[in-house]
C-alpha cells in the first residue's frame, strides 16, 4: 500500500467521522488546506479524500472555494426513518415468537451504557450506542439480509442521532426513556405497541412528521 494511499484513506476517514458527528455540520464550507495541516499531510491526499467524499454524496466540491459538507435533506431523513420503522418492526415481530431474554438483556445492558454515556455528557458516544441500540433486536432476528440492509442505514441513522443531539432538540435522558420503553415493549412480544412507540420515537428525536405510519 503507498503512503499516498495510507494518507488518502486516512483522510477520508477522519473527515468522514467528524461528518458523521456533526463536529463539521452541513452548510459549511471547508478547505483542502485547512484538513491538511489540522491532520498533518499534504493536500494531494486530502484531495482525494474530498473526491470519495463527494463521490458518496457527503460533500460537494467547488474548484478554488472549497468543499460543501451537505446537509441531510429533510426528504433523506424521512426516508430513513420509514425504512428503519420497516425493518425494526419486521425484526420484533420476527423475535417476538421466540425466547428473549439474551436479546432483553442485551438490550438492558445497551442502556446502561447509555445512561453513563449521558452522565459524562459525551454526546457522540450516546450517538454511536443509541444506533448499536437498534440494531441489537435487527440482527436478533436473524434474517442476515434485513441486517444488511439495515447496516446500509447506519452510517445516515449515525448522522442524524448526532444531528438531533447537537441541536439539543431532544436530550440523552428523554432517549433513554424512549429506548427503555422500547425494550419493555420487545420483552413482553407486544409488536403492535411496539410499532407505535417507535413512530413516537423516530418522530420526537428527529422533528419529522412520518406520514403514513
Amino acid at each position: 500500500m503507498s503512503k499516498t494511499y495510507s494518507s488518502a484513506d486516512h483522510a477520508y476517514r477522519a473527515v468522514k467521522e467528524r461528518i458523521l458527528t456533526g463536529a463539521l455540520p452541513g452548510g459549511e464550507l471547508i478547505s483542502e488546506g485547512e484538513v491538511a495541516s489540522d491532520l498533518g499531510m499534504s493536500r494531494t491526499p486530502v484531495r482525494e479524500a474530498f473526491l470519495r467524499l463527494e463521490t458518496e454524496g457527503w460533500m460537494k466540491l467547488y474548484p478554488k472555494r472549497g468543499a460543501l459538507v451537505v446537509p441531510i435533506p429533510v426528504a433523506e431523513a424521512e426516508h430513513v426513518a420509514h425504512a428503519r420503522y420497516v425493518v425494526e418492526v419486521a425484526a420484533v415481530r420476527a423475535v417476538a415468537v421466540r425466547e428473549r431474554s439474551a436479546l432483553t438483556s442485551a438490550l438492558r445492558d445497551s442502556l446502561d451504557r447509555q445512561r453513563a454515556h449521558a452522565e459524562a455528557g459525551d454526546r457522540d458516544a450516546f450517538a454511536l450506542e443509541d444506533t448499536d441500540f437498534h440494531r441489537t433486536y435487527v440482527v436478533a432476528a436473524d434474517n442476515p439480509l434485513l441486517a444488511a440492509f439495515y447496516d446500509s442505514l447506519r452510517e445516515r441513522q449515525r448522522r442524524m442521532n448526532s444531528l438531533a443531539l447537537h441541536r439539543g432538540a431532544t436530550d440523552m435522558a428523554a432517549i433513554i426513556a424512549q429506548h427503555t420503553a422500547l425494550a419493555d415493549l420487545i420483552e413482553a412480544g407486544d409488536v403492535d405497541a411496539f410499532a407505535t412507540a417507535l413512530v413516537a420515537h423516530l418522530s420526537a428525536v428527529h422533528q419529522l412528521s412520518l406520514r403514513g405510519l
